[in-house]
């Protein structure tokens, strides 16, 4: 679903989506001589740009992801640098450590490339900041009605409370969640009192980089760090790729959950195949979504990755100029198990199962 005008500031090319006047890309797919990063996520932030910019809380997250040599410049959010007459400033997309939303103007016309946001405030990153706009570029990996999210702490007091009931009866506990943003927001929830708290391999160093972000989280260790004893009482978080390797049997017999957006469809837990299944997404839900969006003003939306026709049949019925932009995106799932070297299916596809038709007018009084 083509949403391209003829004067249009931001196009879709080959490599990417393309700032015209600025000559830049932002979070392109392949190669490009300079790229504007909304954050560290592997379908956003790619190896082999001549140079990079990003969020300052970012570049230490992206240097970690895609190697220390890289060109990369970090801007201080809200802080606006010139480059071929083209106005960029970075604003906080609540997403992960250094996620930032891409304003550019030019002319006096503003565009907002989004990236990937959530609305609900965290301990882990800044919150998201509404930008006013003429254009905004919105993702929308939940762009359905059905997906609202309860308040995280309710999330967070229902992860405790497991791990609590599963260390009175000497069982650990195991989250499988993806090792860069989810873990970190899980950890930033857990009450270290219930016992030993052990991150993967691939998550601690990530851990490392957001408490030298000044971000508290608390104390974790690996698994060769603690004792037998200590980890029946132990809550593990481990990315997807960890379940059924050989790196679990030496936690016995544990109960497992999954912590994701996804487990909010009815069978996804089940795929899954584990105890549990914690409704924890990065991303906004649908009245999110709809927040966002009118938080911006902008009177034109061009909607990417996710629930693409839902949400522009839905604007349009609001009265505003929507389209849709057709990108290589993913979401986060399809992300941390490439970087991590997975084979899991996605539970992605559960969407398609869903006649997004009959929930939107539902939503429609909600948005």
């Amino acid at each position: 679903m083509a949403g391209s005008h003829s004067n249009d500031m931001v196009v879709v090319r080959k490599e990417g989506l393309y700032c015209v006047p600025g000559d830049f890309y932002i979070d392109p797919w392949r190669p490009v001589p300079r790229a504007v990063i909304t954050h560290a996520h592997g379908d956003h932030a790619r190896v082999g740009h001549g140079h990079y910019l990003a969020a300052d809380a970012g570049v230490n997250i992206l240097k970690s992801r895609l190697g220390q040599d890289i060109h990369i410049d970090g801007l201080a959010y809200g802080r606006s640098v010139q480059h071929n007459g083209v106005a960029i400033s970075l604003h906080p997309a609540g997403h992960v450590l250094g996620s930032a939303q891409v304003r550019i103007e030019h002319r006096g016309e503003v565009w907002v490339a989004s990236g990937d946001y959530k609305v609900e405030p965290d301990r882990t990153c800044a919150p998201f900041e509404a930008v006013r706009c003429d254009t905004f570029i919105t993702e929308s990996t939940f762009g359905l009605p059905i997906y609202r999210w309860q308040a995280q702490q309710s999330i967070f007091d229902d992860i405790n409370a497991w791990w609590r009931s599963n260390a009175a009866a000497g069982r650990c506990s195991v989250v499988f969640a993806y090792s860069f943003g989810k873990a970190q927001r899980i950890l930033s929830g857990l009450d270290p009192s219930i016992g030993a708290i052990v991150c993967h391999g691939s998550a601690e160093p990530l851990n490392r980089v957001y408490r030298a972000s000044g971000v508290a989280l608390p104390p974790t260790c690996l698994v060769t760090d603690i004792d037998k004893a200590a980890l029946r009482s132990a809550i593990v978080i481990a990315p997807p790729s960890a379940g059924g390797s050989t790196w679990m049997r030496r936690f016995g017999d544990y109960s497992d959950a999954f912590a994701s957006g996804w487990m909010l469809l009815r069978g996804a837990r089940r795929r899954r195949g584990v105890d549990r299944g914690f409704v924890l997404s990065d991303h906004a839900d649908w009245p999110g979504l709809m927040t966002a969006i009118a938080a911006t003003g902008a009177p034109r939306v061009i909607v990417t990755h996710g629930s693409i026709p839902t949400m522009v049949r839905y604007l349009r019925g609001i009265g505003l100029d929507a389209s849709g932009f057709d990108t290589e995106y993913g979401d986060d799932e399809a992300d941390e198990r490439a970087a991590e070297a997975a084979a899991a299916a996605p539970v992605a596809d559960t969407v398609a199962a869903v006649d997004p038709a009959a929930p939107a007018a539902a939503g429609a009084g909600d948005a």
